[in-house]
């Protein structure tokens, strides 16, 4: 299975919700949280192109997005062909 890898913060109902949807298909993943890495935004900006908000989910090196974008290729039926390649 590809790594997983999601930057949040603690109080984020968005990161929540995406964490739920990955666990939920049994997916592990990194989770790099920003209140207490607060020095790996720029990290996350730059690997994300820009993205400012959380979170910011990749799966190997696929930048898929945010919450609605992990829901939305979930909703397509492609989520799982992506985590199994």
């Amino acid at each position: 299975m590809t790594s997983v890898e999601i930057y949040t913060t603690p109080t984020c109902g968005f990161c929540h919700a995406a964490k739920r949807l990955l666990s939920s298909k049994g997916v592990t993943f990194s989770e790099i949280s920003l209140a207490q890495q607060p020095e790996r935004r720029a990290e996350m900006m730059q690997r994300s192109g820009g993205g400012r908000t959380v979170p910011q989910i990749f799966v190997g090196e696929t930048h898929v997005g945010g919450c609605d974008d992990l829901y939305a290729l979930d909703k397509a039926g492609k989520l799982d062909a992506l985590l199994a390649a």
